[in-house]
């Protein structure tokens, strides 16, 4: 039977898949239900961990999903976000950044094979929040540029004026967030280097 925080799990998986709609669709409205839908995908990340770890019901299922479910949240939005002209969202820095979640998480279905569980290390912690800090942050910009649009009279010209004030965040935090990823890739394949070198090497016969 699986757990409440796998069940939890998923659903974050399932709400990334419908903000990532939402995004697309090219009306103010939407765009803000999808920083709903976000700001309730990553608050379950937290939700599902609690639960697992205060009703011992920590799983492999759960050890490597969970954080697979994660990059596919990060992963829907910066997508999303590079489409949109108005945020101008680095396309190079979300290349690196789902560069570095394939390669570690390539690494994590090598450890799987060889039997282990690899478990998120600070750095990978780290990542996930600046990660998560940065599509809130794109969010933030976004509304407010729609907010622009559907208001009127002095809180229109506010948004207008916050806005071209916060223009150029969304390009410095992606980039910023790319850096990071990629600090946290190489502390992972120090630490699991033994595990790479196994795992490309022929095995030996005895």
């Amino acid at each position: 039977m699986m757990t409440l925080a796998n069940k939890i799990t998923l659903t974050r998986a399932a709400l990334s898949i419908v903000m990532f709609l939402f995004i697309l669709l090219p009306y103010g409205w939407a765009r803000l239900v999808a920083t709903l839908i976000f700001i309730i995908a990553a608050s379950t990340d937290w939700v599902d961990g609690k639960i697992a770890r205060g009703t011992n019901t920590i799983t492999p299922f759960g050890a490597i999903v969970d954080p697979f479910v994660d990059k596919i949240l990060v992963a829907a939005a910066f997508f999303a976000f590079v489409g949109i002209k108005e945020l101008d969202v680095p396309i190079w820095a979300v290349f690196f950044i789902l560069l570095r979640e394939l390669m570690i998480s390539t690494l994590r279905v090598i450890a799987a094979l060889e039997g282990k569980v690899m478990a998120a290390e600070r750095w990978g912690k780290f990542k996930t929040v600046i990660q998560m800090v940065a599509v809130g942050t794109i969010f933030f910009v976004l509304d407010v540029y729609h907010l622009s649009h559907l208001l009127t009279g002095c809180a229109k010209n506010v948004c207008i004026i916050l806005f071209i004030t916060l223009q150029k965040v969304p390009y410095a935090i992606t980039a910023i967030a790319a850096v990071i990823t990629w600090i946290s890739a190489i502390s992972y394949l120090k630490n699991n280097w033994e595990l790479l070198k196994k795992s490309w090497s022929l095995p030996v016969c005895k």
